[in-house]
């Protein structure tokens, strides 16, 4: 009766649901989740002389997975003479065997995997090197990809045993293959801290040194100066370049010479101080011009030279290197006598506490960054802590300094509201019991909320994963002519250009240059780098008046002539933005027409071109690949450096304090309702607001006028008068001879000589009703969009979907999830995010079935809705109506087609209950059905086109329908063939056979004539 059984002691028996549901359930511990054999794990040290591709494996730990490949050998070898004998061998550690497993372990790399497996570079293949000692040596360039540090982290390691595993490890998963991120394409495997550090030391000036001014004709010179100490490793020097090919004297430092002898010598000469992004630039640059392989190596060099010249650089840091302001204490004072004046207004009762509160807050933010900006021009850059600071080798840049050097700032209380009162002290001088007091508020917030984050970014994930998972690249095109528009504004808004952002897609419309006509990109064809500059750089400046050149006075362009780029930038220099625009108007391609994963339509999986460039691979996207997974995993990665919750600075909930970071994630995808929902409007017209009692409400009218003109005829008399009221079809002019001039509309009349005009007003109004919290938006009087926000807040995006429609809300919720992950410095390819809300507004909810067999209120496929209605109209019968729905991700991955996924993912019991209610079958089309049932997933190397698949089927289904017939039988019959005259009738045989066999045989297609084969 809804209790459970309990035994004594008022545990609960483990019902059979409970042994499918959970984490602990069937499916999630023994399907999905699965242990291996041939795997061990180990604290990892840093390994700086190993090559990318290379892991230092401890001997014993390689001698326990290698076992009985080792056995082999030394039994192959006649070291024993059966594997009782190679097992005794291996335990007593013999010399031979450590010979045998060197041998052993070049022929297979190993998997190595560090917890948390956030994206597919969280598990590389490396080739084993043998060490001594217990733990496992990382390359310290692959640390980034693996999220690993030194301070105890442990890895595992796993062998791949099958020669298809190894093949896939060695080609698809070696480190060395694995350089850039999948989620956005920029490389992974990169100098960092002490590299960067290394580098940034070596390639920077610094005032007059020892050998300035000398000229050298090679790098080897350079370098047997600098060994000799004739000259200081950042000497100003001339330099003959031989790298670009011309030999021509250069400016550049003996550093720069050194760094640029580790590049290959078709990488042009880098000659600038190179930085984190500067390096970042390098070897992306590397990756185009080189490829993989290549590149893997060039970073190694980079590696080297890196730690080479942190080292020799001796930077270090002592308490004097940090240096207070002088102007630090007239800030604070200032700022302080400022603070009390806004304290006597409130005491006088001018202003409000609440806005006593945020002007206070203002006033130390403002003072703070004061600071800051001293400490930044205190800063020696040529010190340790400023080559530190300025390389981008430390986390945080200055914030780190302000804090030591200038003032800790505006700290945040347990509930996350900023207190009003600033830690005035640095770690310099170090601060008071109080302010100690108040800092650990905020610290012991970070730690609880790096706690909680972590787990919540890992359940986004899940949910991400389960949604996309069936998301697989199984056609090249799926034909479709639509696309989504890509924009100049839009483009800069998300702090990118337009060409970068159309990079890697194919075209859905020719690009066409607006001056020349010249056609830029043809329809359906993909936009290589070279494209999208021509499309990013298609802009053209015209005059608006006849120009005179500001600094000549003479004539510089026409009215509608077109003006130099060179020329417009002098105009802004001297003139000024503003004045500049009323000149010259700026022509350019400033919207493109472009394939999306959005408007793919492929009913299972997706097409290429709606998909386009693999970001991992720099390539167009390969058939197989599980796009929907790498989606999931490149917006769920990163969630964990999103905030839980950002600093809300007090006053009322819901009229500045917008929902951000990680949960504003969670509320687009999950298409929650937002907190702080701004009203919108739902159609076009003129705001006016009024208020009723507490209420304000704002009323959007939209007057239609709607005019009808007659012509009085001679001789008709008018039967109105001016301003009258007449409905349609009333008399307005008589006369004895002919019909009456009868009125077509309904309206006022407004009589003018011998015409008589009816209008007639059609007002619409809406009323909203606006909470007293909320900030409008609008002010009286003014014209509004549908879909426009009336209050301050964040748009609901189901709203927007009924308003504006599919394309609206697709448009929203992409820019909205990637403004959240932007303002995090989170760079994430559009291309991942439109995956996934792909997936979230596939369905439709059909309101009325028509002659279809859906019923209403069901939610069925888009793709399905549409061909069923098609096959009516063509039927000549009613089609179904239905609106299209946005699901949240858990419904969207719970309303799939495979009951096996949904039931896996949540729900457990209840999905299976209903699977089996209906009779569902699972076609196992998607990645976890698979793995659940054990079989190889459709992607990647196990991914088959549909033509192979039928094939296959019709294969499989020719051996069931030959399996009863015993051989005997089958050979008679292929002797009765072959003894046949070709006149004779085949049938007869054929009849005869079918008797014998008791009717099992197929009926055999003949051909007409029969050779001896």
């Amino acid at each position: 009766r809804g209790k459970a059984i309990s035994l004594r002691g008022r545990r609960q028996l483990k019902s059979l649901s409970d042994m499918l549901k959970g984490k602990q359930g069937r499916f999630r511990r023994n399907l999905l989740g699965k242990r291996v054999d041939y795997s061990g794990r180990s604290v990892i040290v840093v390994g700086p002389q190993l090559k990318l591709y290379q892991c230092g494996l401890p001997k014993r730990m390689a001698l326990e997975l290698f076992r009985p490949f080792v056995m082999h050998k030394l039994v192959e070898y006649s070291h024993a003479i059966n594997v009782k004998g190679a097992k005794r061998l291996i335990e007593r550690e013999t010399p031979e065997v450590w010979e045998v497993l060197e041998e052993v372990i070049q022929t297979r790399p190993v998997l190595l995997n560090r917890a948390p497996t956030l994206h597919r570079l969280g598990i590389q293949a490396f080739e084993p090197i043998l060490v001594e000692g217990s733990a496992i040596h990382l390359h310290p360039l692959v640390c980034s990809a693996f999220n690993a540090d030194f301070d105890g982290d442990q890895m595992a390691v796993h062998l791949p045993l099958s020669e298809a595993a190894v093949r896939e490890a060695r080609e698809l998963m070696l480190s060395s293959h694995n350089l850039l991120r999948p989620a956005n394409g920029e490389p992974e495997v990169g100098p960092s801290k002490d590299m960067v550090l290394g580098c940034y030391y070596l390639t920077m000036e610094q005032g007059t040194v020892k050998g300035d001014g000398m000229v050298f004709a090679s790098a080897d010179e350079v370098e047997l100066a600098y060994s000799l100490h004739v000259v200081d490793i950042h000497a100003r020097i001339k330099y003959v370049n031989h790298k670009d090919g011309n030999g021509e004297l250069i400016d550049t430092t003996v550093g720069r010479v050194l760094f640029n002898a580790a590049l290959p010598d078709t990488v042009p000469f880098v000659n600038r101080v190179l930085d984190k992004n500067g390096l970042k630039e390098v070897v992306a640059d590397c990756y185009d011009r080189l490829g993989v392989d290549d590149t893997g190596e060039v970073v190694d060099a980079i590696k080297d030279i890196g730690f080479k010249y942190a080292m020799q650089s001796g930077t270090t840091i002592a308490i004097d290197d940090i240096r207070v302001p002088e102007e630090k204490d007239e800030i604070l004072e200032r700022v302080n006598d400022q603070v009390l004046e806004v304290e006597e207004q409130y005491r006088r009762g001018l202003i409000t506490d609440s806005e006593r509160y945020m002007m206070t807050v203002d006033l130390w933010t403002d003072a703070t960054d004061q600071v800051t900006d001293a400490v930044a021009r205190e800063l020696d850059p040529n010190s340790s802590l400023g080559i530190m600071v300025n390389s981008g080798s430390s986390k945080g840049g200055l914030t780190p300094i302000r804090q030591l050097a200038g003032m800790r700032g505006l700290m945040a209380d347990p509930s996350g509201r900023i207190m009003s009162l600033p830690i005035r002290s640095n770690f310099r001088e170090g601060l008071t019991s109080l302010e100690f007091f108040i800092s650990t508020h905020g610290a012991r917030k970070g730690q609880a909320d790096t706690a909680l984050r972590t787990a919540d970014a890992g359940y986004l994930t899940r949910r991400l994963v389960d949604v996309a998972q069936d998301v697989i690249v199984n056609a090249e095109d799926c034909g479709t002519t639509q696309g989504i528009w890509i924009d100049r504004a839009s483009s800069k808004e998300a702090g990118e250009t337009l060409g970068e952002r159309i990079y890697g897609r194919y075209s859905a419309a020719p690009m066409v240059d607006p001056i020349t006509g010249e056609v830029l990109v043809e329809n359906n064809t993909f936009i290589d780098k070279a494209s999208a500059d021509r499309v990013e750089n298609c802009r053209y400046y015209r005059a608006r008046t006849s120009v005179m050149d500001p600094e000549t006075n003479e004539p510089l362009a026409q009215k509608g002539d077109l003006v130099s780029a060179e020329n417009v930038e002098r105009l802004r220099r001297i003139n000024g933005e503003t004045a500049t625009a009323d000149l010259i108007e700026e022509v350019s391609l400033d919207r493109v027409y472009v394939r999306s994963a959005l408007t793919c339509s492929m009913r299972h999986g997706m097409c290429q071109h709606c998909y386009g460039l693999d970001l991992a691979r720099n390539e167009l996207v390969k058939l197989g690949a599980a796009v929907g997974i790498v989606a999931a995993q490149s917006i769920g990665e990163p969630g964990t450096q999103l905030t839980l919750r950002t600093f809300h600075t007090g006053g009322v909930a819901g009229a500045g304090d917008i929902t951000q970071g990680l949960p504003r994630v969670q509320e687009l995808f999950e298409s929650r309702v937002p907190r702080g929902e701004a009203v919108i409007a739902d159609m076009s017209g003129t705001v006016s607001i009024r208020s009723e009692g507490d209420q304000r409400v704002v009323d959007v009218t939209d007057v239609t006028v709607r005019r009808a003109t007659h012509d009085v005829p001679e001789g008709y008399e008018i039967v109105v008068g001016q301003g009258d009221q007449v409905e349609r079809g009333q008399a307005m002019a008589i006369s004895d001879e002919g019909e009456p001039l009868v009125s077509k509309a309904t309206g006022t009349v407004a009589i003018d000589g011998q015409r008589i005009v009816v209008t007639l007003q059609e007002i619409v109004q809406h009323s909203y009703d606006i909470p007293a919290t909320a900030r409008l938006r609008v002010a009286d009087g003014d014209d509004i969009q549908a879909g426009q926000q009336i209050t301050e807040g964040v748009k609901n995006p189901h709203e927007i979907l009924q308003i504006m429609g599919l394309e609206a809300v697709r448009e929203y919720l992409v820019l909205e999830i990637q403004k959240v992950y932007r303002s995090q410095g989170v760079n994430i390819n559009d291309k991942h995010i439109e995956v996934v809300v792909r997936q979230m507004l596939r369905r439709v909810q059909v309101v009325d079935s028509g002659d279809t067999t859906i019923l209403p209120g069901e939610l069925v496929d888009r793709l399905d809705f549409e061909k069923a209605n098609q096959e009516m109209v063509e039927a000549g019968q009613e089609p179904a109506q239905g609106e299209p729905v946005v699901l949240g991700i858990t419904k969207a991955a719970l309303s799939t087609e495979s009951f096996l996924s949904a039931a896996s993912f949540q729900y457990t019991i209840s999905v299976l209950a209903e699977a089996a209610v209906e009779g569902k079958v699972d076609d196992l089309r998607g990645l976890k059905e698979s793995v659940l049932i054990g079989k190889l997933i459709p992607a990647g190397t196990g991914f088959r086109t549909e033509e192979e698949l039928a094939a296959k089927q019709a294969e499989q289904q020719a051996e069931d329908m030959f399996e009863p017939l015993s051989a005997d039988l089958l050979d008679d019959y292929g002797e009765g063939l072959l003894s046949l005259d070709p006149d004779e009738e085949l049938d007869a045989l054929d009849q005869a056979f079918r008797a014998k066999s008791g009717g099992a045989l197929p009926r055999l297609q003949m051909p007409d004539a029969l050779d001896e084969s």
